[in-house]
């Protein structure tokens, strides 16, 4: 029984790490407001390392079209304007010296569309990962049976993965909707 526990203990952590990696994918999925972690994953040349952009500079958002990002060396701050130039971003900063803004345009439709895609992309790779989840842990459990655990014990523990599978689908499902009413509300 402590086996039958702890596969299905682990299912849920698994679930768990899945979701939270799913919801983190998605906030990566910009929604035409200006939100510092859309720099996230940026990395900068500092001292002949590649770091993190959050490492080596404040980001704030001044308004909902408008990044602030003021490095805490002046001495780097044409290293970060030519890593947000370099990246597949394509946001256009204004390096004034002292701090870059970075001016978040308006997203066209044909691009809010392209952006749902996305999110419903990472969203199936989330039902994916939980359903291979729900996967291993019944194999595990099947395992079980050679191993003289009573068939109705497995049975249980089956449905429980399953419930366990249909709450972080539907989780998923929320996740998702949330960002395509974040992308589509102009």
């Amino acid at each position: 029984m402590e086996e039958i526990e702890f596969y299905i203990a682990h299912a849920l952590e698994s679930m768990e790490k899945s979701l939270i990696h799913t919801h983190a994918m998605m906030a990566k999925i910009r929604a035409g407001k200006a939100m510092p972690n859309m720099l996230d994953g940026l990395m900068v040349e500092y001292y002949g390392n590649q770091t993190p952009i959050n490492q080596v500079a404040n980001i704030n958002s001044q308004d909902a079209r408008t990044l602030v990002i003021k490095p805490w060396e002046k001495g780097i701050i044409t290293d970060i304007e030519r890593a947000i130039i370099n990246s597949d971003l394509g946001l256009n900063p204004q390096n004034d010296g002292e701090l870059i803004r970075i001016n978040i345009p308006a997203l066209t439709e044909e691009r809010r569309v392209e952006l749902v895609k996305m999110a419903r992309n990472e969203a199936e790779h989330g039902r994916v990962s939980i359903r291979n989840i729900r996967k291993e842990a019944n194999d595990n459990l099947k395992k079980l049976l050679k191993e003289h655990v009573s068939e109705d014990a497995v049975k249980q523990a089956e449905d429980e993965v399953q419930k366990l599978t249909d709450q972080h689908i539907l989780k998923i499902e929320e996740i998702f909707k949330l960002k395509e009413t974040d992308i589509m509300t102009v």
